[in-house]
């Protein structure tokens, strides 16, 4: 497993990789392990770079995320948003073809493992309010409004 940190203007993260694809992506407090950077988690790090210095609006890194059938469906679904665009919970499970599964939608949305690449940062309440992030919502907001999304 390959393991690169990365100082972002939102804070550290931590870049997991396996042979296959990013396995993870999320952000830390400290480095907690010694990194053991892949050309991958490289790759993935200087594609984070550009992302936060607006020249880079949709990732192309190979992505390896381990969930469910159903967590695996959402997360698709997510990439599918827009750069600069916010959808709700309802959307992305009318997307996914389960029209009454908005919550079980927001569980798999917090478990996302692959923090702005899958992008669920874009995801916000049927209200227009921006609601739960990993990252915290302050996190959330800065990344919307890097986006132009607020």
């Amino acid at each position: 497993m390959a393991l690169s940190y990365w100082q972002s203007p939102c804070g550290l993260m931590a870049i997991c990789a396996d042979e296959k694809g990013i396995t993870s992506i999320r952000f830390v407090a400290e480095s907690t392990a010694e990194a053991s950077p892949s050309e991958l988690t490289l790759a993935c790090c200087e594609q984070l770079e550009a992302y936060f210095t607006g020249r880079l609006t949709t990732f192309n890194v190979p992505l390896n995320p381990a969930g469910t059938p159903f967590q695996q469906r959402v997360w698709h679904q997510l990439q599918a948003i827009p750069y600069g665009q916010t959808v709700s919970y309802g959307a992305i499970a009318d997307g996914i073809g389960q029209p009454t599964a908005s919550r079980a939608v927001g569980m798999a949305n917090g478990k996302n493992p692959l923090t702005i690449i899958v992008p669920c940062h874009r995801v916000i309440g049927s209200n227009g309010k921006l609601t739960g992030y990993a990252g915290g919502l302050t996190r959330k907001q800065f990344l919307l409004a890097l986006e132009g999304a607020l």
